[in-house]
């Protein structure tokens, strides 16, 4: 027969209270979690957050950007010249190939770690909407973007205004250069960050993005270098051909609205009509890109 069971058994259970409580505190909504997710967007764009060597490309390539404006400055002090050797929105053509490789080599970063795994790296107490990632991805490659052409622009202003320059003069153009900054941090970002979220290899983002970049430049300075010939400057009909490059456009657009650059080189939209069409082109191009972009989340 059966035995009958002890007393004081292992099946006797016993409630352990260690501490556990209930989150009294305030649920903060999506908008916080979209700003969250900007944030740390914003700073793995820089490798901030994220190992070593993750650092080490964002990083030089913010040396590369302000080096040669500190260097400029130098110069300028030195030789007490009247004026910068380059102008503020001029600089960042200058710098163009610098930039394009932060954005190749970054916008894939945002995006396709995240394509890959299916997830993010942040836990949300409220769920967001797919419009609000691509909200935060997007505004997080821009500012990234912004921040990387302002940098050497503050450092040629300072060196300017300690080189006792112009104060008037100075501010003005700094402040075109600013304008050509978000340009160029909305422009070309809005391109980039589509071809970025159409793969989740980072590797094929990478190549598709600088692909993109060095071919429409480089029709746009062929098609502009046989159109001059020998010594004549770029005329107007051939200035069109800017619109098929996201720098050029924007170089293009900047130097027509601030009256900027001199010499055959000078690449400008041609007249009041391509002041109008230019606009509304880098308008549709960054419309256009956030929809896409919308339109690729929705589908995943």
């Amino acid at each position: 027969m059966p035995l009958p069971p002890e007393t004081g058994s292992a099946d006797t259970g016993v409630i352990h209270d260690i501490g556990y409580r209930g989150y009294t505190g305030p649920r903060l909504g999506r908008s916080y979690a979209t700003r969250s997710l900007f944030t740390q967007s914003l700073r793995a764009a820089y490798g901030l957050g994220r190992s070593g060597k993750s650092k080490v490309l964002p990083m030089l390539v913010l040396g590369a950007a302000v080096a040669p404006a500190a260097i400029m400055v130098a110069i300028t002090l030195v030789t007490k010249q009247d004026d910068l050797p380059v102008d503020y929105p001029q600089y960042l053509s200058v710098v163009g190939l610098v930039v394009s490789i932060f954005l190749a080599s970054q916008a894939p970063v945002l995006f396709s770690r995240d394509l890959r795994h299916h997830t993010v790296p942040l836990y949300f107490s409220r769920p967001i909407t797919r419009a609000d990632y691509v909200r935060a991805k997007f505004a997080a490659m821009a500012s990234a973007q912004l921040l990387l052409m302002v940098a050497p622009l503050l450092v040629l202003y300072a060196g300017a205004l300690l080189g006792g320059l112009g104060l008037g003069h100075q501010t003005a153009h700094f402040l075109y250069g600013l304008a050509a900054a978000v340009l160029y941090a909305l422009v070309p970002t809005s391109v980039a960050v589509v071809i970025a979220a159409a793969t989740p290899r980072r590797g094929f983002g990478v190549a598709a993005i600088m692909g993109y970049l060095a071919v429409s430049t480089a029709v746009v300075g062929i098609v502009t270098g046989i159109s001059r010939g020998v010594s004549s400057a770029v005329p107007d009909s051939a200035q069109w051909i800017t619109l098929l490059s996201p720098g050029g456009l924007v170089e293009s657009l900047t130097n027509e609205l601030f009256d900027l650059g001199s010499g055959p080189e000078r690449m400008h939209a041609p007249g009041a009509l391509g002041v109008l069409v230019f606009t509304a082109t880098a308008a549709a191009m960054v419309a256009g890109s956030y929809a896409l972009l919308l339109r690729r989340y929705r589908s995943i």
